[in-house]
């Protein structure tokens, strides 16, 4: 059952309605859909949510401490370096972030230096929905009806934020699917890492598909606008008792593997990689980096996406939607609830061809779910905002 925070039978009779109505819909769509659905590695439990994915991110606790071991000395000196230029320490807490979602054998240098650093006890997660075309889903958010979701120690509470959100958005801001949660790994990639920090995490997992710029900008306005009554009302802090984690990897690059597409601009050699590398620096630090500004964010995802055509790319970034969308709502929050602008800091950069660095050994079976060569990588980039 949902949990509201006043019990409501007819929003309540209406939510249900919804998810059972998504559901039937999706599944009834596309034989795709069902294949999508029979590959998912840990099947949905009753209330709990699964895994998608069971090669490239940790399943078990074992995994995930040895992975975090390795991930720890592998990230060390950056965060050194990073601590001594901008005086940071261990209480250091972000109020948001840019996270990857790739393998944990390419990225997870890169979760190490952001994940850390988020300390507030529940967090919402902004996911890239990779089969919003299969799924024919734009231009609504979307959530889940999950209870918990499937985490390396144990299960992961989805937090009761979730319906107090639903209960103030618009009906035609959102949908509520299982299906499109589950078949989605952007997310779940993530979970593993808040909860290795935080047994007692809390979760709120929000997908965002296809949308031009006005309609995310609008959305972004309403799910805002719901939080910052939450928190004006039970008295939260940003940062301290609620975050937000934008997922999304950077370039997808190269020439094979992009099911027949050309990927490589600058050419499938070592020069063109060093150029795509540069090209991403250059969009990070030039839109995701400094004070948070909307037009800057807006910028990023013209960028990206084709404004007269958004389902078509300019650049190759998977978050494409959930970046901008993610930092809209973060911006947003800051100015209305303090007053403030937010500050990006580059937390760093890696691809999987230059990150490809942990031991296999002893990770039972965790591993890689694509190759990594100049025909076929992925750029990450890391962003904290404070």
């Amino acid at each position: 059952m949902l949990r509201f925070a006043r019990p409501n039978l007819p929003r309540i009779l209406l939510l249900l309605a919804l998810i059972s109505m998504s559901t039937m819909t999706t599944r009834a769509q596309d034989p795709t859909i069902q294949q999508l659905l029979d590959q998912v590695g840990i099947k949905p439990q009753g209330d709990q949510r699964g895994q998608m994915d069971t090669v490239g991110f940790a399943v078990r606790a074992e995994q995930m401490d040895q992975v975090l071991a390795q991930c720890r000395r592998l990230a060390d000196p950056q965060e050194k370096a990073l601590r001594q230029r901008f005086a940071w320490d261990d209480s250091t807490a972000f109020v948001a972030g840019v996270c990857p979602h790739d393998d944990d054998y390419y990225a997870g240098r890169l979760y190490e230096l952001l994940i850390p650093h988020i300390k507030a006890p529940r967090v919402i997660l902004f996911g890239v929905f990779h089969k919003a075309r299969i799924f024919q889903c734009q231009d609504r958010l979307v959530f889940d009806a999950f209870k918990t979701w499937h985490g390396p120690y144990g299960p992961v509470t989805v937090s009761p934020l979730r319906e107090e959100i639903i209960k103030r958005l618009p009906p035609d801001d959102y949908l509520v699917s299982n299906d499109m949660q589950t078949v989605e790994h952007s997310v779940e990639a993530i979970v593993p890492w808040l909860q290795a920090c935080n047994r007692n995490v809390e979760i709120v997992s929000i997908l965002a598909p296809y949308m031009n710029w006005e309609t995310l900008d609008r959305l972004a306005g309403d799910l805002s606008n719901a939080l910052a009554a939450i928190c004006k009302e039970k008295g939260w802090q940003l940062g301290q008792d609620l975050a937000l984690i934008c997922s999304s990897d950077a370039v997808h690059y190269g020439d094979a593997g992009w099911g027949g597409l050309n990927y490589a601009p600058f050419g499938a050699d070592d020069h063109g990689y060093h150029r795509a590398v540069q090209r991403d620096l250059k969009l990070a630090e030039k839109h995701l980096c400094g004070e948070l500004k909307l037009e800057k964010i807006k910028d990023f995802m013209c960028a990206c996406a084709d404004p007269a055509d958004v389902k078509q790319y300019r650049i190759t970034w998977c978050g494409r939607f959930s970046i901008p969308f993610g930092l809209n709502v973060a911006g947003r929050l800051a100015k209305d609830l303090e007053g403030r602008a937010l500050k990006g800091y580059l937390l760093d950069y890696g691809t999987s061809v230059s990150e490809a660095s942990l031991d296999t050994e002893g990770l039972g079976g965790l591993g890689a779910t694509a190759p990594n060569n100049f025909h076929h990588w992925v750029g990450y980039v890391t962003v904290g905002y404070k």
